[in-house]
Order: structure tokens, then C-alpha cells, then sequence
């Protein structure tokens, strides 16, 4: 990561509660807390006018905060094909309202952003939140478990910038050691 300041806009998507955390790295390569919440849309009927509010909120924090990065949870795979898709459109609307401003947009699955944060990739939202809380130097109420897996995705995307392992894939079996690394493997 170059050594300027950046502002990275975690959101973790979802059509009845959208959470969104925002980090900023200093030019020393630190992150602190800006600003965090949750955009409520369970009183919202239209599933439509759910994406447009989605597209304004989102927007409109672009404007506030100028981000460069939105780091965004992507869908993962589960039973209902349904939600996988409202979700698919929630995370559209978002990426689009940064993408309009120029912002980049990165994708990290649910289980990515827990590692990053708790070491676990199946942490609980209660231990996403401590940790979050901890690593920011924070105080946040319960209510904003959605808020918090948003900064989780934004510390998540820091992490990705600033180490240089974060991209390095552990090998999974010997046969893809020795697929991946002949040169190593006495014949």
C-alpha cells in the first residue's frame, strides 16, 4: 500500500438492514474509526423502492466521506435461492452509487472478513463486534451488529492492502504443493 491517506467505506448489504462502517488510514498507515450505522428498510414494502433508498444512502455517504475503496460483502451461497438474489441486488445498488463516484469496489466473502478480524472465519456477530471494538478502539452498542460487519469489512480490505501475505494461498493438499512448487520436489 503507497503511504497516503485513504478512506475505505465497508458496507455489508442486505434488503431489510444495510450496515456501513467507514475507516480511515492515516499517511503512517494507521486505521481509525470515522463513522458507522445501519440504513433501516424493514418498513419499506416495495422491494424497488428498498434498492433506490439503498442507492441514495449509499450515495449520499460517498459524497459525505469521499471514500476510495468500498469494500462490500459478497453473497454466499445458501439454501434459498431467493435471498442469495435480494441480496445480489442490494449489493448491486450499492456498488453502483460508489462505482458513479469513482470509487473501487472490492468483494470479500462473509467468512474472509471474520478471519481478517477474529482469526475464526466462523466468529459469531457478537465476536466480529468485540473485535472490531478492540482493534478501532471503540465503544458500540448491540444494536449495530450490521454496522460492525461493515467495519469488519473495511478492516478486512486494510489488511488486504497492507500485508503482503494476504494474497499468498495456503496449499490445501500435497498434490497442489507439488503442482504449484516443482522446483522444489527432489525426483
Amino acid at each position: 500500500m503507497t503511504k497516503k491517506e485513504r478512506t475505505i467505506l465497508g458496507i455489508d448489504p442486505g434488503t431489510n438492514i444495510l450496515g456501513f462502517g467507514i475507516v480511515r488510514v492515516d499517511a503512517a498507515g494507521h486505521p481509525s474509526f470515522v463513522d458507522m450505522g445501519v440504513v433501516d428498510l424493514r418498513k419499506i414494502e416495495s422491494p424497488y423502492d428498498k434498492l433506490e433508498v439503498i442507492h441514495e444512502k449509499v450515495g449520499a455517504l460517498c459524497d459525505l466521506h469521499h471514500p476510495d475503496d468500498l469494500a462490500i460483502e459478497s453473497p454466499f451461497y445458501g439454501r434459498n435461492a431467493q435471498v442469495i438474489f435480494k441480496l445480489g441486488r442490494a449489493q448491486g445498488a450499492a456498488m453502483i452509487a460508489g462505482l458513479n463516484r469513482g470509487v473501487h469496489i472490492y468483494e470479500y466473502a462473509p467468512r474472509k472478513a471474520k478471519m481478517a478480524i477474529c482469526g475464526n472465519g466462523a466468529a459469531s456477530k457478537e465476536q466480529v463486534s468485540l473485535m472490531v471494538q478492540r482493534t478501532l478502539g471503540i465503544k458500540i452498542a448491540s444494536k449495530y451488529l450490521d454496522a460492525t460487519d461493515a467495519l469488519a469489512l473495511a478492516m478486512c480490505h486494510f489488511y488486504q492492502l497492507t500485508s503482503p501475505l494476504a494474497t499468498v494461498q495456503a496449499a490445501t493438499s500435497w498434490e497442489k504443493f507439488v503442482a504449484s512448487n516443482p522446483e522444489r520436489v527432489k525426483k
